[in-house]
């Protein structure tokens, strides 16, 4: 036999034998020490990832192969260490730590924050997050607690503030004006005992009036501006211990009530709702202490009372865009301090006084327009050239910017009368010219 088939065949053998799969058990080569190791369980393989399950040094498991190509490499031990938990939060109060997971739930409820003011709320410090003030309650002058809340101008939002002022126990001043929170007023915050402010203008509230202010006497400020509120207005709010009350721009749908004519309220807006009906004859006596008295953009009916005179503190009177009618009464004249007098947009007709233009020597801006006067006195023209008092649109007839004959014709083809007519003539004060008549 020749030496060339012997070294084939030598070659082939070997081939042959070192594709044979190769197992080390008992024992494994350990590819660290380049030693053999006894397999800590012989005989069975490792199931899952490949990681040992028997718990003893950092070897490879049984049934990886590092040196064939075909097999998964061995993964390393992982050792899982425990993480530090956070210290728990230290509270100056108590009563802090009372309200904490209130304002943490009304965090996660907040869908828009613009100004990022919500980041500052993290933590035991309350009384350093932004929006929120601490004082010392009433009933402890040792202690600390969330005594106000002022988010004017942040533009939050959430869907409600429910669960959120009423789970505020010691909160005195609650200011949100100018944000866009939704939902309604909890009756729940009747139980706040030291609560004397409440602001929640402008933002997106609704439902009826909060009725649970009734219930308390320490409230002296509510203002309800620039929502949704809608319904009637419970008459007893004019007569509870208030000193502010604004309403206006809602959906407040009712007449003037009776017992406003025994209101302590010192400023009172109902502008931009749907109030109807006359303007009650004692409202005014009752306003007499108003620097403002706001009634634009209702549904009020009836002639002006004659008692509109006994508003001497007025430096604001509008009652315009509504339906008032008849004459303008003399005791407009009395309105000495007013500075801006709207009576336009309504059904007012005749002629315009002069004594009334004479005597208000403070006007800057005094609107008549949109009604039906005929006459104006030379006095008034002088008003009219300085540009203090506005006659357009109605039916005078040497004037520019006034209505159509025909218009004029067809609101006077129906006739409106004004009750007790004989007190327009009457002025209830002494002017400057003239002494009151008896």
């Amino acid at each position: 036999m020749s030496s060339m088939p012997a070294k084939l065949l030598v070659t082939i053998l070997y081939i042959f034998l070192v594709s044979l799969p190769v197992q080390m058990s008992p024992h494994e080569y350990d590819v660290n020490t380049k030693s053999l190791r006894r397999s800590s369980s012989s005989g069975h393989r490792s199931k899952g990832n490949g990681s040992g399950g028997g718990g003893g040094g950092g070897g490879s498991a049984k049934g990886c192969n590092h040196s064939n190509k075909n097999t998964t490499p061995c993964q390393k031990s992982t050792t899982i260490e425990a993480v530090p938990t956070s210290p728990p939060l230290v509270f100056a109060d108590q009563r802090l730590e009372v309200v904490y997971p209130v304002i943490q739930k009304f965090k996660s409820s907040i869908t828009s924050d613009p100004l990022g003011v919500t980041n500052t709320w993290v933590g035991s410090d309350i009384c350093s997050y932004r929006g929120f003030f601490c004082d010392t309650p009433p009933d402890n002058s040792s202690a600390t607690a969330l005594a106000s809340v002022d988010f004017n101008g942040f533009q939050l939002a959430a869907s409600t503030l429910d669960g959120f002022i009423d789970n505020l126990p010691d909160i005195a001043l609650f200011h949100a004006n100018s944000n866009n929170f939704g939902g309604t007023i909890s009756p729940q915050i009747a139980k706040l005992p030291y609560l004397y402010e409440l602001d929640v203008s402008n933002n997106q509230l609704s439902g009826p009036f909060p009725s649970a202010v009734l219930g308390m006497s320490g409230l002296t400020f509510l203002d309800l501006r620039f929502n949704f509120f809608s319904g009637a207005v419970p008459p007893q709010i004019f007569i509870q211990n208030l000193q502010v009350l604004f309403i206006n721009n809602n959906i407040f749908t009712q007449g003037l009530p009776d017992n406003l004519a025994t209101t302590q309220i010192l400023l009172l807006t109902l502008a931009n709702n749907k109030f109807m009906g006359p303007i009650p004859r004692s409202l005014p006596k009752a306003l007499a202490t108003l620097s403002e008295v706001l009634l634009l953009n209702n549904q009020l009916t009836g002639c002006l009372p004659y008692e509109i005179g006994f508003l001497e503190e007025a430096t604001v009177f509008d009652a315009g865009n509504n339906q008032l009618t008849g004459p303008l009464p003399l005791s407009l004249s009395c309105l000495q301090k007013v500075e801006v007098l709207n009576l336009g947009g309504n059904l007012l007709y005749g002629m315009v006084p002069e004594v009334v233009c004479a005597g208000l020597v403070n006007l800057v801006n005094f609107s008549l327009s949109d009604n039906y006067f005929t006459h104006v006195g030379p006095l008034c023209r002088m008003l009219i050239q300085r540009g203090v008092l506005d006659v357009s649109n109605n039916c005078i007839p040497d004037l520019p910017f006034q209505r159509s004959v025909i218009e004029c014709a067809q609101f006077f083809a129906t006739p409106r009368m004004c009750p007790f007519i004989w007190f327009y003539s009457l002025i209830p004060c002494k002017l400057p010219f003239q002494n009151p008549i008896p």
